[in-house]
């Protein structure tokens, strides 16, 4: 077996037990999942656990994630990130239009009436979702692309982001469906949003899961099992991800993070 191969096979298998070691964890902690679910933080798991056993290779790959000090290349990718960002509220303004269009209504969560304090909740939804983009765009993006180009590993890790979602295909094809075109086609932007970019790649990665989470609980029903919702919400997400796809790169570049 190659050894990108036995990266990305350890890599996964350890985020899919450590999230369903967390989530069974998490009542015994009294942490509320509406504040942050401990299964976030089954990627960040695996990162570590794949840095023990190649701390060298796993270096490289996590090369950008966080701020660049005056590294020459810093700048690369440069006007993305605000892009990126906005895509976010971009999909779930879209999928809240055709909800309302459909439904004759839309549904919004006034935070005050949260059981939590808001600006709680915002500050662990970004922790927990750094805990996931540590893994899906930092390490397995990197790892995959050289394999399969930047359009390639998206889907790729779009189509196992989706997958560790196990709890998602106890509801309906339909409901299942939605979802996974959700994560596929979010995967695609942040893919691709985040080519070329040399810094603060894990904060853009997280910056983007927070805003779609949060506009995911404020203004959506998908929680519930409701079918429309959630493919309303795949559909968004396919959208806004066809101006990345039509500026997509055709060919593969070199990157400093890349695996051989």
């Amino acid at each position: 077996m190659g050894t990108w191969k036995a990266e990305a096979g350890v890599f996964v298998t350890v985020a899919f037990v450590a999230a369903g070691a967390w989530g069974a964890l998490q009542p015994a902690t009294g942490i509320p999942p509406e504040v942050v679910q401990l299964t976030q933080f089954g990627p960040a798991v695996a990162v570590a656990v794949a840095a023990l056993v190649w701390p060298t290779r796993v270096r490289g790959l996590l090369a950008g994630a966080l701020p660049a000090r005056r590294r020459p290349d810093a700048a690369a990718g440069r006007g993305r990130g605000p892009a990126l960002l906005l895509t976010a509220p971009l999909i779930v303004a879209l999928a809240v239009a055709a909800y309302a269009a459909l439904e004759g209504t839309a549904r919004m969560t006034d935070p005050q009436s949260l059981s939590h304090p808001f600006a709680l909740i915002v500050a662990a939804q970004l922790v927990g979702a750094c805990g996931e983009e540590i893994g899906w765009r930092c390490l397995l993006q990197p790892l995959l692309r050289r394999r399969f180009g930047p359009l390639g590993a998206s889907v790729a890790v779009g189509a196992v982001w989706g997958g560790w979602h196990v709890q998602v295909f106890a509801q309906t094809p339909l409901y299942a469906a939605g979802f996974l075109l959700a994560t596929v086609a979010m995967s695609v932007v942040l893919g691709l949003g985040l080519e070329g970019v040399r810094s603060n790649r894990l904060l853009l990665a997280g910056g983007f899961h927070t805003l779609v989470n949060l506009g995911m609980l404020l203004f959506l029903d998908e929680e519930s099992g409701a079918v429309l919702p959630m493919v309303l919400f795949g559909a968004a997400s396919l959208l806004a991800a066809l101006p990345w796809l039509l500026r997509a790169p055709t060919t593969i570049m070199p990157v400093a993070y890349g695996a051989r």
